[in-house]
């Protein structure tokens, strides 16, 4: 058996921002047209009045404070409220690929590794901008690499899943190095028009170098993985081919992202924190052992719950960083990122959890120590 590492990180960051002032401006504007449009239904009791959000309204509900997203014009339009994001020809790269690609070369060129180095390229993100061929094929192609490429999706938990995947492959030899992609377009997936959840979702693309610790150079031991899963509704999306075949026509909400914010809550925060306190508890590492808390960037009170209870007392300044306020959630990337910006200062034996969770619902979470 032989002991996992990861060499290199990358993140690809898209060029548009929208801010929180930005998108309760469009909103409030989209409210305004469709409570004047439906205005007698409203006062026959038909159909529910909207009301305005705020940016205030964010930022204490999620600690968001802006988002990047691949289309900002399309999200803006009071007329539209979603992303301007074009099939593209079957002979041009697909999005994600072409986002996926950016992240994998900035980490290859981290890990000191060119594509042909690469064995396995697994793409592991919440929602893929078709049913196949794989994106990871795609990404494969484009790259240039060897081997072999799948695709999977866990939701919120797949980069965590995927990394246990990939450290698993290389433990046991069938490959010698693997790339971990979470190409995330969440703005194609979000309701915009949904004020409990229209500020949520940012898009960014992530990955990692998974490689054989006697062939790396520096960066950080897999020491531990561990998933659990567990189904439930209460985060949900309906979109698929089977629902399109006969319904495409009809504005229908579960097409898109729905939560039941008050019950994911109630259930995620102790099935996260029970599982990281077993996760540690297996591998040895007590609270003062870790140097850094990587958590799933999904919303900021229920980081600080979650690290409250892995520590045992509030996090210090830089010992569970957020990203949310610049980044918003971005789904599986979100860890990833939070990893990749923020683990530079750690020295040699210093340990950290990364933990992502949402959707199924799951949790996946890997001890890493710098080598």
């Amino acid at each position: 058996m032989h002991s996992a590492i990861i060499t290199g990180t990358g993140v690809f960051t898209p060029e548009n921002v929208i801010t929180n002032e930005e998108l309760v401006e469009s909103y409030n504007a989209f409210v305004d047209r469709f409570n004047a449009a439906h205005e007698e239904e409203i006062v026959a009791g038909e159909v529910a009045e909207r009301t305005h959000s705020s940016a205030d309204f964010i930022r204490e509900a999620s600690g968001i404070e802006q988002r990047y997203v691949m289309n900002k014009d399309g999200v803006l339009d009071p007329t539209r409220m979603f992303p301007r994001l074009d099939a593209r020809a079957d002979d041009a790269p697909g999005l994600m690929a072409e986002m996926g690609v950016h992240a994998i070369q900035t980490a290859l060129a981290q890990a000191g590794r060119a594509p042909e180095d690469v064995d396995l390229i697994l793409c592991a993100a919440s929602n893929h901008e078709r049913a196949y061929p794989a994106i990871a094929v795609e990404i494969q192609e484009l790259l240039g690499a060897g081997g072999f490429a799948f695709d999977m999706n866990v939701a919120c938990s797949s980069a965590t899943f995927g990394l246990q995947t990939a450290a698993d492959m290389v433990r046991t030899g069938s490959v010698k190095c693997a790339i971990v992609v979470s190409p995330e377009i969440c703005s194609a997936h979000l309701e915009w028009r949904d004020r409990d959840c229209h500020f949520i979702f940012g898009d960014v693309a992530t990955a990692m170098v998974v490689e054989r610790e006697e062939d790396g150079k520096s960066g950080f031991r897999i020491r531990s993985t561990r998933c659990v899963t567990k189904f439930s509704n209460n985060i949900r999306n309906n979109n698929g081919f089977l629902r399109r075949t006969h319904d495409q026509m009809e504005d229908r909400r579960d097409m898109q992202f729905m939560q039941n914010g008050r019950k994911v809550f109630k259930e995620v925060l102790p099935m996260v924190s029970t599982h990281i306190a077993n996760h540690m508890e297996h591998e040895q590492v007590q609270a003062g052992d870790l140097k850094r808390l990587w958590l799933h960037q999904a919303n900021k009170t229920m980081n600080d719950y979650i690290g409250k209870k892995v520590l045992g007392r509030e996090p210090e300044a830089g010992e569970q960083p957020n990203i949310l306020q610049d980044y918003a959630n971005t789904s599986s990337a979100g860890s990833i990122i939070a990893f990749s910006k923020y683990s530079d200062d750690m020295a040699p034996g210093d340990v950290g959890l990364l933990c992502s969770f949402g959707a199924g619902y799951s949790v996946g979470s890997a001890v890493l120590e710098r080598v």
